[in-house]
């Protein structure tokens, strides 16, 4: 079985008000999508929120049995995260140093998980779902 997961969190402004997005496939076939509007923080705060909160959802749905056999794709635009994740870089920053133990919490969940780095035009439901819920907010 493989699991894509397609993040993407933003902020209107940096620090500004900021929304998440996802997408997790299943196989091909869409299994879950969230949004969420997070306040006022940075892209990479939005960005790594986004990433926490899918990998939440995924460890809800996904079965426990047969994570060995399992594998997850992560599928973000942002070069970052992405490369901090694959060690390529340091995390420096305080506040993400704290998210990035929480993705390091749940990536240990999956025993097979990589990390694709994606051009924003692939990445578009994810970028949708973020925007949407900025846009919720706002219109409020």
């Amino acid at each position: 079985m493989k699991f894509i997961v397609n993040t993407d969190g933003g902020a209107r402004g940096n620090p500004g008000p900021s929304g998440i997005g996802f997408v997790i496939q299943q196989d091909g076939a869409v299994i879950k999508t969230g949004k969420a509007y997070i306040g006022e923080t940075t892209n990479n705060q939005a960005e790594y929120e986004a990433l926490i909160r899918a990998l939440g959802e995924l460890d809800a749905i996904a079965p426990q049995e047969g994570r060995k056999e399992n594998h997850v794709e992560v599928r973000m635009d942002s070069e970052l995260v992405i490369k901090q994740l694959r060690k390529e870089y340091k995390v420096k920053d305080a506040g993400l140093k704290l998210q990035f133990a929480k993705v390091g919490a749940l990536i240990a969940k999956f025993p097979s998980i990589s990390f694709v780095h994606v051009m924003r035009e692939e990445n578009g439901a994810a970028d949708e779902l973020a925007n949407e819920a900025m846009d919720e907010h706002l219109e409020k």
